[in-house]
């Protein structure tokens, strides 16, 4: 591992975290709606009261004074509390947290196995019925709406079926909504595979393998994945910061919780520290799965290593 390569990454990400969280503090500003009026949820109250809570909170501040404090607090690790409850930012994501978690976790799986099958059987025959088979079902992976292909699961193996669960916690009420979020993602992944796989399977090093007559099966594990994961990888590290970030809507369908329906609930209510809290913390997110496909491209193709400082 180069050292000298990782901190010179990390700095690099240091002016697209400040520019982000520049942009996401002076969107809010913007966003129609006074954050006292929201917390006081239509409960009648003098304007004494309101002036002082927007004293408390900050708000009379000029907004050259808020962003300072604002930054200032990013940088110190405080990020606030929640305007609307009053309680740690921080504790309340990471309450949330391990829903999003199981949610990314449980699509992505489903979505690597299935997008990847696809993909290789597609690509070993192009053109092929199998080919146009396998890319019919990835084009309706990514057409369907989301919502719409968790009714569909809710009604069929829920209700008509009752195989599983549509409500609750634990691993069977997990199954149909890492189903609703892995299918889209296999769609992308399976069209990426294919082109991998056709353009890989034109290279020399995999016709001097099949004419020294090495088993298909080796072949594709050992020369053809190998090289043609590369373009995949990146796919899959952009979806999984994404689902993390929060399948909105398949946690609305599904009724669960997560950071995608905190996020929705804290602008509506412009509870201005929390949004900026799950903005930081996805950003972080971002910046570090980023750093590790780069550190991935190196293990499995050793060619794009970064050379060692000389």
């Amino acid at each position: 591992m180069q050292w000298a390569w990782l901190a010179r990454r990390l700095v690099g990400a240091v002016p697209t975290i400040l520019l982000t969280w520049t942009i996401v503090f002076s969107v809010l500003q913007f966003i129609p709606g006074d954050p006292v009026i929201l917390m006081l949820q239509g409960n009648p109250a003098s304007e004494e009261v309101m002036t002082n809570e927007r004293h408390r909170l900050g708000l009379d501040r000029p907004i050259i004074a808020q962003y300072a404090s604002f930054m200032w607090n990013v940088a110190r690790g405080d990020l606030g509390r929640s305007f609307r409850t009053r309680q740690p930012v921080t504790a309340m994501i990471l309450e949330q947290m391990p829903h999003s978690l199981e949610l990314a976790l449980g699509g992505l799986l489903i979505g690597i196995l299935l997008g990847t099958a696809m993909g290789v059987f597609a690509g070993m025959r192009p053109s092929g019925w199998a080919d146009t088979g396998a890319m019919t079902v990835a084009l309706i992976g990514l057409s369907l709406p989301s919502f719409w292909i968790g009714m569909l699961l809710i009604h069929v193996f829920g209700i008509m079926l009752g195989w599983v669960p549509i409500l609750g916690r634990g691993f069977d009420a997990l199954i149909l909504p890492s189903i609703t979020v892995g299918l889209f993602l296999a769609g992308g992944l399976a069209r990426l595979v294919r082109s991998s796989i056709i353009e890989v399977m034109g290279q020399d090093y995999v016709r001097t393998a099949r004419a020294k007559g090495l088993p298909m099966v080796k072949i594709i594990g050992k020369h053809v994945l190998r090289n043609a994961m590369i373009p995949p990888i990146t796919l899959l590290g952009i979806q999984f910061a994404v689902l993390i970030g929060g399948a909105v809507v398949t946690e609305r369908v599904f009724a669960r919780p997560g950071l995608g329906t905190m996020l929705i609930e804290s602008v509506l209510t412009k509870d201005i520290p929390l949004v900026q809290a799950l903005v930081v913390y996805t950003t972080t997110v971002y910046i570090l799965i980023n750093l590790a496909i780069d550190l991935l491209y190196g293990l499995i193709d050793p060619r794009i290593r970064p050379e060692p400082s000389r």
